[in-house]
């Protein structure tokens, strides 16, 4: 098992914890630039969550 097939198990295995953890980050980036990025850090955060869910084999 390589390298990349462990932090994709991993993901699969805490999906819901890397998902609070994207909308986190991006609360904290919201914050500090005021809100300015909001648009850009979305789009961000929905492509890491679709990231992440292709990663769960329970998700097709």
């Amino acid at each position: 098992m390589g390298f990349m097939d462990k932090v994709k198990n991993l993901l699969s295995k805490n999906a819901d914890k890397v998902d609070t953890a994207i909308d986190k980050a991006g609360d904290i980036v919201d914050q500090k630039t005021q809100g300015k990025y909001a648009q850009h850090v979305d789009k961000v955060q929905d492509a890491a969550k679709k990231a992440v869910d292709k990663t769960n084999p329970q998700n097709p």
